[in-house]
């Protein structure tokens, strides 16, 4: 009999191969896992016996239960137990509270699977939208049952005089009438959400019998046998992990699973994929293919020798044949396809077999890639704009077929043989369907999709307005597919905070572009235990971007300068770094530590006070803020004149970098890169230049003063890291996703020389020791440099194999390193390892020393910041933060506060900005920001200003409470 479930194709593959392992999990080193499977037979077993107690557990469930994990060997049995009874909806744990509580209501869900190590981040994530109650916790299974409920209105968090929450289509996040209904819906297997492709954001339920034929067809075109890896390439969310899981599973094959931290490291993941497992069969996107790059492509992933026996690029166009050869060795014999579909039709609906001869040929006839033939039960068609069939000349897709029909939103019933409008724009030939692009202006980018309602702006030269959708919590996703674009302001700081923003994003923005404003406008929080202080101020969201009375002035302090008057300048960035600029004397350019930063000693006695924290003010950047602010002070030396400007310099992920006032927070300048912002800026030996690098692998210079495009300079790959600047020779050197770290000389606009760092991506930023000139380099290939900063020669290397995410900080003949390992790491100046410190978990932080050199400071994703003595690796002290700990720690100095001795500051990215004794560690003041922070924080005198997974930059102010005994926390 004919399978007519997903489970049941899994039950007769286990029947046949039982002894034979049907999960593999590899943890890659990272995670502390070690390699574990799950067999068929185990499988199974599992899965029912699960399903027997959710079953019992959660009824009734409207027919859908959510699953809320992160990448996991029981991921199939989790998605297996649940099958029988209801379908699984898959919850990110990444993605912001609102979203995942409008998921659950659009669902009418009344049960939830959470992985029960992300259970804390579930609870924070929807303490504002849904009640949320214990049912049972299996620790069998990894799992606890949470029953939840949407919050009556009234018990939502909103700030004053806010409306109530909204859903993206409206709907109040307690309308019953959101929920799924129950009648009709027993054959549903999974629910999805899309972003918007066809028109606004739905919630797509998908039948076993759409699904099926999809599975099926793919199995038998793909040639799937018992000895074939699968790798488990795309998140839960994203509908072909249901053909990776099932491609798999009804086959006999193996399922491999890879952590995501893995995912984002090149190297370690190809090695993983071919070396260590052999997998025979990868669909994914053209986008995640592309950041192997090139020499990773052709040596590993499409060499000769490659395991990989089938590639399946979908979810984006297809790359272009010249693009494709030059990824693949002209020896490999791997079968690529090109597939298509969308969600609302699930999951594929065409698929094309690159012909070997094109693949082989130099001069090649053909620059587009057909989208195929139609798969089994699929109706494929092509309407012009009069909904007449095109069998020639161009018109868009539309998908569907008899029983190829998903519910979305509140349909109540699948009407056999619908058909479902793509968006997408093709032209037929010959029979053919060659994509031309999207029908309104958006693409699919790793899966999601972007509004590039600005493209035909940009053609014209007038001014472009893009609503990009960036998922700031797929930490997947990176920015090669976008290289060529460069898109303007976002479309919230053009049209301000009236009704009408709303308007126009829930008409043109994404998915997450209408749930990350309905959270800004009406749910954001104030802080924690914290009131804004009178002088506080948010700048305007309608706020014109540049006032052009202060972009006067600021041009005409440049002109000022240019004519000779000399200025002090000093740049302070994260782990307290400082440097000092006297204009004219590069011999006293200096780097220091916090000891700069504060006042002259108060002779006040500080016994009796206490510290706090109070709101100064916020900026909203338009999307997630996850780099570390740069702060600019500049001041006359001519001691009669208090003239000056203190600037804060930050970028984020809507494409912008903004220069704000650090007094007021008011909005100086707004520049729009060509793609997503992580990197933190730094600032030219001159001060006259910001740099800052970018996801489409672009190094800008900007001026500092009016945000004017200087020079750009591009890489290979993204660019994430922070830049180091000479402040003897000006050289600004930086690392990049290529491998490769440049030095950049912006007065002749050159690249002075460049130096591959032995493998792997290089994330971190680069620190000069200009005492000894002395440049050191990590890699996510593990690789730690010692470089001449005159010349980019290699004077030691150090391998440890395990990534390097932290940058490495430097004290008198030391430098040190985290590593994600759980090590800090000491070397010598020769690469000697000196000492090493073992925390709880993997360490992103980087090390922030002191000023007098004597102790090193660093965060562990195990929650906790350690004090450490330079000289031996000693612990001092150590404090347990609420969340992990992914920022560095701001060492400065108290005396502005009117305390003695170092003040620590530090980020943990549950939100909450501490600030501790240096001496002992204990706290001394905390506040609680409404989103993760990952953001390193920068303190100037009383000013702490730190960027948030809300979309805002905040600027925070130290006081001194005098005469009293308690806190703020």
């Amino acid at each position: 009999m004919a399978a007519r479930t997903l489970q049941e194709l899994v039950a007769a593959a286990a029947s046949v191969h039982s002894d034979r392992a049907a999960v593999r999990y590899d943890g890659g080193s990272v995670s502390g896992s070690p390699v574990s499977l799950l067999l068929y037979r185990e499988l199974v077993e599992l899965a029912g016996e699960l399903s027997h107690i959710l079953r019992k557990t959660c009824s009734p469930n409207n027919g859908a239960i959510g699953l809320y994990c992160c990448d996991d060997l029981f991921i199939p049995v989790w998605i297996l137990g649940i099958l029988p009874i209801a379908a699984y909806v898959p919850l990110d744990p990444d993605s912001p509270g609102l979203l995942t509580a409008r998921v659950m209501n659009k669902c009418g869900l009344k049960y939830c699977a959470v992985k029960t190590d992300v259970l804390q981040r579930f609870q924070a994530a929807l303490v504002n939208h849904m009640s949320v109650e214990v049912c049972v916790v299996l620790p069998k299974f990894k799992l606890t049952v949470i029953h939840i409920e949407p919050l009556p209105v009234s018990e939502h968090r909103r700030g004053p005089e806010q409306p109530r929450a909204l859903t993206a289509d409206g709907a109040g996040l307690c309308d019953p009438a959101a929920g799924l209904k129950e009648a009709g819906h027993g054959d549903v297997a999974y629910v999805l959400h899309t972003s918007g492709t066809t028109g606004l954001p739905k919630i797509v339920r998908v039948p076993h019998k759409c699904i099926l034929p999809n599975i099926l067809h793919l199995r038998s075109l793909f040639q799937m046998s018992a000895g074939d890896v699968v790798f488990l390439a795309s998140p839960l969310t994203f509908d072909p992990s249901v053909v990776d899981i099932f491609l798999a599973l009804s086959s006999g094959a193996q399922l491999l699973i890879i952590p995501t931290v893995i995912k984002k490291m090149p190297g370690r993941l190809a090695r993983l994929l071919f070396k260590h497992h052999k997998t025979t069969v990868l669909q994914v996107t053209p986008t995640l293919l592309g950041r192997f790059g090139q020499r990773i492509l052709k040596q590993e992933v499409l060499s000769p020798g490659s395991s990989l026996r089938l590639l399946a690029l979908g979810g984006e166009a297809f790359p272009s044949p010249a693009l494709l050869r030059s990824w693949r060795h002209e020896d490999n014999h791997t079968h690529i396809y090109n597939i298509y579909g969308i969600t609302e039709v699930s999951c594929w609906a065409c698929s094309y077999q690159i012909p070997e001869s094109l693949l082989r040929s130099s001069s090649p006839t053909l620059s587009f890639v057909p989208l195929g033939s139609p798969l089994m039960d699929t109706v494929v068609e092509v309407r012009d704009d009069h909904g007449r069939v095109v069998t020639e000349g161009e018109g868009q897709v539309f998908l569907g077929g008899e029983d190829r029909v998903c519910l979305l939103d509140d349909e109540e019933t699948a009407v056999p043989g619908t058909m479902r409008a793509t968006g997408d724009w093709v032209n037929v030939k010959d029979a053919q369907l060659y994509y031309l692009g999207r029908r309104d202006r958006l693409i699919k980018r790793h899966g999601k999709r972007v509004n590039l309602d600005s493209l035909q702006q940009e053609t014209l030269g007038l001014p472009e307005d893009a609503a990009i959708e960036e998922d700031s919590n797929f930490l997947l996703s990176g920015g090669d597919s976008l290289k060529a674009l460069c898109l303007c302001e976002d479309i919230l700081a053009a049209v301000g905070g009236s009704s009408l923003e709303l308007l126009k994003v829930l008409l043109d923005g994404t998915f997450s572009d209408v749930l990350r404003h309905v959270a800004r406008v009406t749910l954001m929080p104030p802080l924690e235990n914290s009131q804004p202080s009178p002088e506080s101020k948010k700048r305007d969201a309608d706020a014109p971007p540049v006032a052009p009375a202060k972009r006067e002035r600021t041009e005409s302090t440049a002109a000022e300068r240019a004519q000779g008057e000399t200025w002090a300048v000093k740049v302070v960035r994260r782990a307290g770094e400082v440097m000092e600029l006297q204009t004219g004397s590069p011999e006293a350019n200096k780097t220091l530590q916090a000891d700069a930063l504060g006042e002259k000693s108060s002779s006040k006695d500080p016994s009796g006070d206490v510290l706090g924290l109070s709101l100064s003010w916020s900026s909203d950047t338009g999307r997630c803020v996850d780099a570390s602010p740069v702060l600019l002070v500049q001041h006359r030396t001519d001691r009669s004149s208090d003239e000056g400007r203190r600037t804060v310099f930050i970028g984020s992920h809507s494409h912008r970098i903004q220069a704000l006032d650090l007094t007021d927070g008011r909005l100086l300048w707004e520049q729009v890169l060509g793609d997503r912002i992580e990197a933190s800026a730094a600032v030219s030996h001159c001060g006259s230049l910001v740099v800052i690098g970018c996801y489409n692998g672009c190094v800008y210079f900007l001026c500092a003063a009016s945000g004017k495009m200087r020079w750009t300079f591009e890489t290979g790959d993204a660019v994430k890291s922070c830049p180091a600047v000479d402040p003897l020779t000006g050289l600004v050197i930086v690392g990049s996703h290529d491998g490769h770290v440049y030095a950049l000389d912006p007065k002749v606009q050159q690249c002075v020389w460049k130096r591959h760092c032995g493998g792997g991506a290089v994330f971190s930023s680069p620190y000069l020791h200009a005492s000894l000139r002395q440049l050191y380099a990590a890699s996510l290939g593990g690789h730690l440099l010692c470089l001449n900063p005159d010349s980019g020669e290699v004077l030691w290397s150090n391998c440890r194999d395990v990534p390097f995410f932290s940058s490495p900080n430097a004290s008198s003949g030391h430098v040190m390193i985290g590593s994600v390992d759980g090590n800090i790491c000491c070397f010598s100046h020769t690469g000697t390892l000196v000492w090493q410190f073992l925390t709880k978990g993997p360490v992103f932080s980087s090390p922030c020393v002191t000023a007098d050199q004597q102790r090193v400071l660093c965060g562990s994703h195990d929650g906790c910041l350690y004090c450490l003595n330079c000289a031996d690796g000693s612990l001092v002290w150590t404090f347990q933060t609420t969340g992990k700990v992914y920022s560095s720690p701001c060492a400065f100095d108290g005396s502005a506060m009117g305390k003695r001795g170092v003040l620590v500051a530090l980020a943990s990215t549950d939100g909450t900005v501490w600030i501790l004794d240096g001496q002992d560690g204990q706290m001394l003041a905390s506040v609680t920001l409404p989103g993760e922070l990952f953001s390193s924080p920068v303190v100037y005198e009383h000013s702490l200003v730190v960027g948030c997974r809300n979309d805002y930059v905040y600027c925070l102010k130290l006081t001194v409470k005098e005469g009293q005994d308690v806190f703020l926390h």
